[in-house]
This record gives structure tokens, sequence and C-alpha cells, in this order.
């Protein structure tokens, strides 16, 4: 199973076991990962889920697709070009050692 890091702004991690199929939201919620509330259940309608990929892993996670978008002109905190929502992220083996950041305006 992959691990995924997620980074709170304070540089603390939390390193979580997802099942590939899964997506990064429901990892962080099932872990009690703060910063992550996930209001919308993963429907790409809230943006209370949005984190910013780690540049090495930006390229295997890919770009957002149309929704997700724009909806990532909603989120509390700034768009980054590494934005993405974690309900929209599909975990797989390839993305084993991901590293996701907690924009500091969601904790």
């Amino acid at each position: 199973m992959p691990i995924v890091i997620f980074e709170l702004p304070d540089g603390t991690q939390r390193k979580v076991t997802a099942d590939s199929g899964t997506v990064l939201m429901r990892a962080a919620v099932s872990n009690g990962v703060d910063g992550i509330v996930a209001e919308c259940g993963g429907n790409a309608s809230c943006a209370t889920c949005h984190v910013y990929v780690d540049d090495r892993h930006s390229d295997l996670v890919g770009p957002p697709n149309d929704v997700e978008d724009e909806m990532l002109d909603f989120t509390a905190a700034e768009r980054r070009p590494t934005s993405r929502l974690s309900c929209q992220v599909q975990v797989s083996d390839a993305l084993d050692g991901l590293v996701v950041h907690i924009p500091e305006e969601q904790v």
C-alpha cells in the first residue's frame, strides 16, 4: 500500500498508508489529518480539501480536470501551479511517497 505524506504548515508530517484506488482526501479524513475538512464529501464542490502537491511529484499526479480547475479558483488559500483538490487525486502504487502540503489557511 502506498504511503502519502501530508505536511502541515509548521513542517509536521503525517505519514498515511492509503489503499490504491482511493483518493487522497479519504486517506486524510480516515486518518484524522488536520486541514482536510472535505465538507462536500469528495464531490469537488467545496475546495475544503485543497492541497499543494510537492514539486517533485506534480508530474506524477497530473493536472486537474475542468471541474476541479474551476473549483480551485474558490479555495481559501492562494492557488498555486501545484494546487489540487485531494478528493480528485487517486492514489496508486506510482504515488508511493507522495508529499502534499496543506495550506496554512485550512489548519
